[in-house]
């Protein structure tokens, strides 16, 4: 098969999309000696796609596409020009935010979540109406949705209105060559080292958004911990400004404890295994997730994990974690207090944690979307053949 895959929601490399995108490709370079591939990369993004180099093809597309309206016409316009010159068989679109019109060739598409019809005011309001409106209309024109997770698929068939048989479930994996749980001893001196992390601390990694991945609760249970304990855990937050994140910022300038509050900013792709490993507990409060890439990530590395279950994360999570009401700020507070105070559950979750991780594997992911890209083009190629002999 000829298949090309567009990246330029990758921002930079730096959201959950993107680290989907990079694992999919890794786990495909297996597959490049039998299906061509070819990725559709912003100029300035080319780097980050260095390492399929040789293994596949790579367009690059001008920074001029990047402005988000701009990219949005680029993929109705331009992309499918690209997919008939190419001769695609397959065109994969990994995020629902630029699915395209036009049907060069097969269309599919990966969604993570429809957060914009779970929390009002997750985006502003043009975002949320393309989500809302647009992005519907063009999901019933790709010949097959893959959905991240059941929690995922359900929405897309209520919201879309789209049947079962253009919906398949295929859960992210795990990078476990980069993921596992390594020297906890020498992931602390190195915290200590790069980021002056020398006490215990509860690790949270996700972009600084708010309200939908709730930091502002977690900082207000973190105080009542902090009142109530006396504890020297400190707090520590990896992740890029994203919507809302001046409130972030103003609620760890207002905390009591701001100083044992900790602002990483973005944490590169080859520090974040050496972060789970050292931190002393995983906290993952999220209002709503599609998948929720960070607490198995951390479970891999042997962090024991606090989460809510909202979305999919009690899908991904099951018994491995230590649940939450994420918009309970007492309950938030008594499962810091426990874990903080309870060495043996945090062994116990660490060895649940593993075996979790354990389920989610990169290489299950891409033969699986292999299988949906073949099944999708072989149906195309039968409905056809039975269209020319009814005419004949």
């Amino acid at each position: 098969m000829r298949i090309g895959l567009s990246t330029s929601v990758i921002q930079r490399g730096r959201t959950g999309i993107a680290q989907y995108l990079f694992a999919l490709v890794r786990a495909f370079m297996p597959h490049a000696r039998e299906h061509e591939f070819t990725l559709f990369v912003l100029e300035e993004d080319l780097s980050l796609f260095a390492f399929a180099e040789g293994a596949m093809q790579i367009v690059p597309v001008s920074e001029r596409f990047r402005p988000p309206v701009r990219n949005i016409l680029w993929h109705q316009t331009e992309l499918p020009k690209l997919a008939r010159t190419h001769q695609m068989d397959v065109l994969h679109i990994p995020s629902y935010r630029r699915l395209v019109w036009q049907r060069p060739c097969a269309l599919i598409a990966t969604i993570h979540d429809l957060a914009p019809f779970q929390i009002a005011n997750k985006y502003d309001w043009k975002r949320m109406f393309y989500g809302r409106v647009i992005a519907r209309r063009l999901a019933r024109r790709q010949d097959h949705i893959i959905a991240i997770s059941q929690n995922t698929a359900s929405d897309v068939k209520k919201w879309f209105a789209l049947p079962d048989d253009r919906i398949s479930v295929i859960h992210n994996g795990v990078e476990h060559e980069r993921f596992f749980p390594g020297d906890r001893e020498s992931a602390r001196a190195d915290a200590a080292r790069t980021h002056g992390l020398r006490q215990p601390y509860f690790l949270y990694i996700a972009r600084l958004e708010h309200p939908a991945k709730n930091h502002v609760r977690l900082i207000s249970a973190f105080n009542q911990f902090k009142s109530a304990t006396g504890s020297n855990w400190q707090l520590v937050f990896g992740g890029s400004d994203w919507n809302g994140a001046e409130t972030i910022h103003a609620a760890v300038r207002a905390s009591p404890f701001a100083a044992q509050i900790r602002m990483l900013g973005f944490v590169d792709a080859k520090d974040l295994p050496g972060l789970y490993r050292a931190a002393e507990v995983f906290v993952y409060p999220s209002l709503y997730e599609g998948f929720g890439m960070p607490p198995i990530e951390a479970m891999a590395c042997g962090c024991p994990v606090i989460s809510s279950a909202r979305g999919s994360l009690a899908e991904v999570v099951g018994q491995a974690a230590a649940m939450i009401n994420p918009e309970d700020i007492d309950s938030i507070t008594q499962q810091l207090a426990v874990l903080a105070g309870d060495a043996g559950l945090r062994e116990r979750l660490r060895a649940l944690g593993l075996e979790q991780a354990r389920r989610f594997n990169w290489q299950k992911t891409a033969t699986a979307t292999l299988e949906v890209y073949q099944r999708v083009v072989v149906g195309q190629a039968t409905s056809r053949k039975l269209a020319r002999l009814s005419l004949g």
